[in-house]
């Protein structure tokens, strides 16, 4: 028998759990297929815990997410509660307290799978964003200067250390080189206006580069960046960047590889706990109406399997979700031709 994985399962709010449901539907039947064993506990954090007991994360909750082996999300955001608490309580308090470092953002277009992008195909559409995950503008550190004076200042600063830039820049080469594709590292940054974070980050990303002879690297302003993935997606290989950079621009791949529904990502710790999660959000407004993709779900579920260490079936799930995306009339919430559930049913059928 395979080995035996220990899963924290964060279903959170509006749509979340329906979509984990439908991950968790893949997983039992790969598992079954593959011969591994796994447990799940679940956790109940979101905007109704928080509304009934005032917690966000607890520390004794934090403490048990450190000694599993993945954290699986549906999605955190609640229309009653104010916006930031639960986003700066719950995903930034777990990406940062268990060292989730990397954001990994596979664009990815399917076959049967509409862009906005005219002519574009999924052989073009084939990138991954590496985003640091612990630094910059989302350290949260800044100030108010006369705050409600009409000579208010708010200073917002961007943290970057040596440290941190060189664990995230290593691990897109690394990822770059096992990827094995075009094996081409593009750094995204502005060197020109933010002269003193990209100064840094440039000449760290130099610095690893020379002991990567395989990877060819070249560099790109960010604002670049946004146009030459809807002009020319099919440049790209790999891409790293910064924190709020990477925010930005996985948001615009999202787009061009068919919408939210379909869009995957995970937040590593590659020595440690990682996070997979769908990164559309809670979408309440589809709450309990049976419409929403699924599919992203299941492709970090997939995701979550390979970090783990079970490549072969996480490729299984990939393998089936693009048999399922050219039956699929549209990847958007009650287009798609079929409900969530059915859609899950439908990417077993096909393992």
């Amino acid at each position: 028998m395979g080995n035996v994985y220990k899963l924290a399962v964060i279903p959170g709010d509006g749509t979340g759990p329906e979509v984990v449901r439908e991950g968790l539907k893949v997983l039992e039947a790969v598992s079954s297929k593959a011969g591994f064993k796994y447990e799940t506990i679940m956790y109940d954090l979101g905007g109704e815990r928080y509304k009934k007991t005032n917690e966000v994360l607890p520390d004794s909750v934090l403490g048990e997410l450190k000694k599993s082996d993945a954290i699986y999300l549906g999605a955190v955001g609640h229309p009653d509660v104010k916006p930031g608490i639960l986003e700066k309580g719950l995903l930034l308090k777990i990406r940062f307290d268990l060292k989730q470092y990397i954001n990994l953002r596979p664009v990815k277009l399917y076959p049967g799978v509409w862009t906005p992008i005219k002519d574009k195909r999924p052989e073009d559409i084939d990138f991954v964003v590496v985003r640091e995950n612990n630094e910059g503008l989302y350290v949260g550190e800044g100030e108010f200067i006369n705050k409600g004076t009409k000579n208010e200042i708010a200073i917002q600063v961007s943290r970057n250390t040596r440290k941190g830039i060189e664990r995230c820049v290593r691990y897109a080469f690394e990822y770059t080189k096992k990827r094995n594709k075009k094996t081409k590292l593009t750094l995204c940054g502005k060197t020109n206006v933010l002269t003193y974070a990209f100064d840094l980050w440039e000449r760290v990303f130099n610095e690893v580069a020379k002991e990567y002879k395989s990877v060819t690297t070249d560099y790109a302003h960010v604002d670049a960046t946004c146009m030459w993935m809807v002009k020319n997606p099919e440049w790209f290989d790999v891409i790293v960047t910064d924190n709020m950079f990477g925010d930005i621009i996985t948001d615009l791949g999202a787009m061009i590889q068919g919408g939210m529904g379909i869009a995957a990502g995970g937040n590593l710790n590659p020595e440690g706990v990682s996070m997979f999660e769908p990164i559309g959000g809670s979408a309440p407004k589809y709450t309990g109406k049976n419409v929403i993709n699924p599919l992203a779900a299941i492709c970090a579920l997939g995701m979550l399997l390979e970090e783990i260490g079970e490549a072969k079936v996480a490729k299984e799930i990939e393998n089936a979700v693009m048999k399922v995306t050219t039956k699929m009339k549209s990847m958007s919430a009650g287009k798609m031709g079929y409900s969530t559930s059915e859609v899950g049913d439908l990417v077993v059928k096909n393992l």
